[in-house]
């Protein structure tokens, strides 16, 4: 007869980390990431393909992708000449890109931000707790209350 089939135990911390992993704030921001790196993409095509054109135009037809010094000392016409010539260069365009795209997303979480702190319910104030001297002094009331005769009318 065969040996039974022993099959190993997991390490105690795959269990920690599939309850981790399953908590709602990890799966949140997983999708927050996937949405992010998306929306990045849409942002970068506007930059470049829409921004940057017209503000190009309205500067005198500069193109910012093509704003780059070659650290070799020869002239390329365009970046992509220098990048294909290995010449080394310092992309100026490339990172005033960098820079409208960070604005662009940096300004969409604001008001992403801002709509999501309207829809989160605010939690009501804890009520405030009594002090010792408060507690006594209700007591002290309402057993005067109950001892008391009620008022007579008022004429």
């Amino acid at each position: 007869m065969q040996a039974p089939i022993r099959i190993p135990q997991a390490p105690g911390w795959v269990a920690e980390f599939r309850a981790f992993i399953m908590r709602g704030n990890v799966v949140d921001l997983a999708v927050g990431i996937i949405i992010g790196v998306a929306f990045s993409g849409i942002v970068n095509s506007l930059v470049k393909d829409i921004l940057n054109p017209i503000i190009g135009r309205l500067v005198g037809g500069v193109d910012f992708s093509n704003i780059f010094v070659a650290l070799n000392g020869q002239h390329y016409a365009t970046l992509d000449a220098a990048q294909k010539a290995a010449a080394p260069t310092v992309n100026i365009g490339v990172f005033i890109n960098t820079i409208i795209n960070f604005l662009i997303i940096s300004f969409a979480i604001f008001w992403v931000v801002k709509a999501m702190s309207r829809l989160v319910r605010k939690e009501a104030p804890p009520e405030p707790v009594a002090t010792p001297t408060e507690v006594l002094l209700t007591e002290i009331r309402d057993l005067l209350a109950s001892r008391s005769p009620p008022a007579p009318p008022a004429r």
